[in-house]
């Protein structure tokens, strides 16, 4: 598998969304978002789905870092507070790791730590040649 730089970089989707990758390391992955004009509703609040694909982008991130290619089988979240500028943060630590199913739990935050969202996501890993998983 490729390094995580790499495979944050072909993301196109969280590109376009303007988030920035913070950290990468086995089973832990964060990313941030500016909140800007595009990411709001029309409440004038962050959309939920801009939080959710900023959760999901480290979820992905996190749960492929073993380098045995993992795919999203299941994603909850719930939105615990509003924001409508500053930064939020989206880190997520493994939760469990099995040969062919992880699962992971995101915490979003804003700058001061205040808690905006939880995601809880499992995984699929695919198993490669010579590789079936740890």
């Amino acid at each position: 598998m490729e390094d995580s730089g790499e495979f944050f970089s072909k993301d196109a989707y969280a590109q376009e969304a303007g988030l920035e990758l913070v950290e990468v390391s086995e089973g832990v992955a964060a990313v941030k978002m500016n909140i800007e004009n595009r990411h709001k509703n029309s409440h004038g609040t962050v959309h939920g789905g801009a939080i959710f694909t900023l959760a999901d982008t480290a979820f992905a991130l996190a749960s492929n870092s073993h380098g045995v290619p993992a795919a999203a089988i299941n994603a909850h979240i719930s939105f615990v507070k509003s924001v409508s500028s500053g930064t939020l943060i989206a880190r997520a630590e493994e939760f469990s790791l099995n040969p062919k199913i992880a699962t992971y739990t995101v915490r979003v935050t804003d700058e001061a730590g205040e808690n905006i969202a939880i995601f809880q996501g499992m995984v699929y890993r695919k198993t490669k040649k010579g590789i079936t998983g740890t």
